[in-house]
């Protein structure tokens, strides 16, 4: 298993239905992904320039190939990732507001 600091672009148009999507739980049961993904993007935060920011657990090579078929694509552009420790990632991202503030 391997841990990563992703870095996207919001499609701004798409915020809201994601952010829709993770409130009811849509993506969770997506499998092998789901869970891991609802929690990463529900605890996504968003750095000065609006580039989003989160931790990612993934086992794919490369790296969140299933989950950008299935998900980020649609709601994400310009989609990078730096590999880290587990919880190193959160650790740097923590001051930075949340992506998608809890309604």
């Amino acid at each position: 298993m391997a841990y990563y600091l992703v870095r996207a672009k919001p499609k701004p148009e798409r915020l809201a239905e994601l952010h829709r999507q993770l409130d009811e739980n849509a993506l969770i049961n997506l499998r092998p992904f789901g869970k891991a993904l609802t929690h990463s993007l529900t605890e996504a935060r968003t750095q000065s320039d609006g580039t989003a920011v989160w931790e990612e657990e993934d086992y794919c090579s490369p790296p969140l190939a299933q989950e950008r078929a299935a998900v980020l694509d649609s709601y994400f552009d310009e989609i990078k990732v730096e590999q880290v420790n587990a919880g190193e990632g959160w650790n740097r991202i923590e001051r930075l507001p949340k992506l998608l503030p809890r309604t």
